[in-house]
């Protein structure tokens, strides 16, 4: 990592800085989309040099965020720590890990060679031809979530009674994890993502990036894997036609996929299999709440359901950054990279991007195109994506032609997350036809 202060770069105002940082600024969402307005106009690639914290450019235009993640071999994931952390927080990780940024080693984390024989462990499984066969089953949960939706008399949260509990029951069948246990996965999923959020995270959790955060984040890493390691022991010993199975038996370079990798694989699966769904989904009723004729228009027009997920996934933007290293000196947009140079690649700032999207801040289920950076770019594009996708045109196809009404009961609340996160409460009142 390199800490050379280069005069001629341009450095991001501290304020600035603060309100892309501050889990509270991404809860309030205002703050957050000003600096990355403001950021695109007067410095769409600027360096930032906070107190305590490492260098790091932030990328904030949709075309330097593509440009950055196609090139995977200039931009690496894991030399670096992937997500955005202090400088005292990667030290202790380092401590923890024996030298290893990163506290899991999910696809998240890696780099090629390793990268590529990793995703191909469960690649097919998320490939659409595969997932075509699981949609009857989804249809199902679906249409459960919906009556449910209905049995609750006209109000409800929506994120509590149906965007929570819909991907996960999905995620959970698909892993193999049994219905009883899903309470369970939804509270470390929480506690995970929602490290920063005093209503999510683990008890005396502290702040982000902190000791006691990440002695926290480890416990709840060491609460996974030990929940993981009895279904691994499992699946070895009776392997089934789950995905648990695939990761247990799973073989890179000829030898069994080690305990910790695929204890981790279980963990991106586990989590990132359904928060971010959840919170798109929640981020649909949101905008349609928001922006009256957007019901309207799906209303009237069902084939609109594609879009209104594709819109809902860009407006909610669930993760909200990566963190990547330069491995030589090089230069995004005239301005000059020196090798070692920490990036964040900022996916809120380029879905909202004005040389992209037109009226970006405007819930449009007609948009079209809808070219938003959410599930990422190049080598690690969202493994999965079109799960994610099916998941809510599924939910949206049962749900919206027996609604007859939909509107806010309250205001609605997102979690205090800088890295994923969407709607963490979400009153809504609603009539069925």
């Amino acid at each position: 990592m390199t800490e050379t202060l280069r005069p001629a770069s341009p450095t991001v105002p501290d304020a600035i800085v603060e309100a892309i940082l501050s889990p509270k600024s991404h809860a309030a969402e205002t703050p957050m989309l000003e600096a990355y307005r403001w950021l695109r106009a007067n410095m769409p690639l600027a360096q930032a040099r906070p107190e305590g914290i490492y260098p790091f450019w932030i990328v904030t235009r949709h075309a330097d965020i593509l440009e950055v993640s196609r090139q995977n071999d200039l931009f690496h994931s894991g030399d670096m720590p992937t997500t955005f952390t202090t400088i005292e927080g990667d030290q202790i990780v380092r401590k923890m890990t024996g030298g290893s940024p990163h506290l899991l080693r999910t696809l998240v984390q890696m780099d090629a060679p390793d990268h590529p024989k990793h995703r191909l462990l469960t690649q097919s499984w998320f490939l659409p031809q595969n997932i075509r066969r699981l949609e009857s089953r989804i249809r199902e949960i679906a249409r459960a979530h919906v009556d449910h939706m209905q049995s609750l008399g006209g109000e409800c949260d929506f994120v509590r009674d149906v965007a929570l509990t819909y991907p996960l029951r999905v995620i959970m069948e698909i892993l193999g994890v049994p219905p009883e246990d899903e309470p369970r996965m939804l509270k470390l999923t929480q506690e995970l993502f929602g490290a920063a959020d005093p209503e999510l995270q683990r008890a005396a959790a502290g702040e982000m990036g902190g000791p006691d955060n990440l002695a926290a984040l480890q416990a709840v890493i060491a609460d996974f894997f030990m929940y993981f390691k009895a279904i691994t022991d499992a699946r070895k010993a009776h392997p089934g036609e789950d995905l648990a199975s695939a990761i247990a038996n799973g073989v890179i370079d000829g030898a069994p996929i080690n305990d910790f990798e695929a204890m981790s694989y279980y963990v991106i699966v586990a989590t990132a299999g359904h928060d971010t769904t959840s919170s798109s989904t929640a981020g649909a009723v949101w905008g349609m709440c928001e922006f009256p004729e957007a019901f309207a228009a799906v209303k009237a027009d069902p084939s609109l359901i594609p879009g209104l997920v594709d819109e809902a996934i860009r407006w909610v933007t669930p993760v909200k950054h990566f963190m990547r290293s330069a491995t030589a000196d090089t230069e995004i947009a005239g301005q000059p990279i020196a090798k070692g140079d920490w990036l964040m690649l900022c996916y809120p700032s380029g879905n909202r991007d004005e040389a992209v999207f037109e009226s970006p801040d405007r819930f449009d289920p007609t948009r079209n195109p809808n070219r938003h950076l959410a599930f990422g770019y190049g080598a690690h594009l969202c493994l999965g994506q079109h799960l994610a996708k099916m998941e809510m045109r599924i939910l949206f196809e049962e749900l919206i032609p027996r609604l007859k009404s939909l509107e806010m009961s309250g205001p609605g609340v997102r979690a205090e997350a800088s890295f994923v996160g969407g709607p963490k409460k979400l009153p809504i009142r609603y009539a069925f036809a």
